[in-house]
């Protein structure tokens, strides 16, 4: 934290609970046997990054996984499936996130798409009566609003220059390595929150 004054933070494993396995195995209950081909953690196909990055709308992205399903699949069951990933967001890391809000300039940068984005906010006002995620950043960007999904250095570049933020004073959280080796080499101090750690026992944690 030496010298930080901004902080941008990721949302999936950083502040959401969320399990690829979860979707993943939802959707070989409906017929897709290699649905990691299509989305995980490491890569993902054209048309998953066409739906993070606004390009498809949603009623085309999940057609497209019907189709794959097995027959008679309803939407509603694609759906499901899709938002199998979101699990919780843990109570302690919204309360670190307000108690930051106090000292540093707050941004979010997520990969995610419109369907996972009603999702994990609905969820967040069943679980705490918080409206949106929003209320704890600054500005939250969303790879499906702006275009532009980690790990393109265009997507930290149009915070660093809508904010005038210098690199060397802000900080990175995040869970993927290739993002947190995008961010390091724009000079952005960074904390990789690997497999097994969070921000509540790792990071933040109370003195």
């Amino acid at each position: 934290m030496q010298g930080v004054k901004h902080i941008i933070f990721d949302l999936g494993n950083v502040i959401l609970n969320i399990s690829y396995e979860e979707t993943a195995a939802a959707f070989e209950k409906l017929g897709i046997a290699d649905f990691k081909n299509i989305f995980s953690k490491q890569s993902q196909n054209t048309m998953a990054d066409d739906i993070e990055t606004g390009k498809v709308d949603e009623y085309t992205f999940i057609e497209y996984l019907k189709e794959k399903c097995n027959a008679g699949t309803s939407t509603q069951q694609v759906i499901d499936a899709w938002n199998a990933i979101i699990l919780d967001f843990p109570i302690r890391r919204l309360q670190i996130l307000q108690q930051l809000q106090l000292h540093y300039n707050m941004y979010l940068l997520s990969n995610t798409n419109v369907i996972h984005e009603r999702c994990y906010n609905q969820l967040l006002m069943q679980q705490h009566g918080i409206p949106t995620i929003g209320v704890f950043f600054d500005k939250i960007y969303l790879s499906h609003h702006i275009g532009l999904r980690k790990p393109d250095p265009k997507a930290w570049q149009l915070i660093l220059d809508n904010h005038q933020l210098n690199p060397a004073e802000t900080l990175f959280i995040d869970d993927s390595p290739q993002h947190i080796a995008v961010a390091k080499s724009m000079g952005i101090q960074t904390i990789h929150i690997a497999d097994g750690m969070s921000i509540e026992h790792d990071v933040f944690k109370a003195k």
